[in-house]
């Protein structure tokens, strides 16, 4: 397999784990406007969403650095 090879199948990769990315962010987005608070129930602090939102990312960002 030459180099020009390796190169594209990197980026075929790449645009198959974005578009994986987008299908999922659309998806948990679509779940996240369907859900309604129980009544009675206390919405989740709004900064503890964002924190474990954005350690979340993080983590991802990692795992997926790492990915092999």
């Amino acid at each position: 397999m030459g180099m020009k090879d390796q190169f594209q199948d990197k980026a075929e990769e790449m645009k198959q784990r974005a578009k994986k990315k987008m299908g999922e962010s659309q998806d948990e987005a679509s779940e996240r406007s369907s859900q309604q608070p129980e009544p009675g129930r206390e919405q989740p602090d709004r900064n503890q969403m964002d924190t474990d939102r954005m350690q979340q990312e993080a983590q991802d960002r990692f795992d997926q650095d790492y990915d092999v």
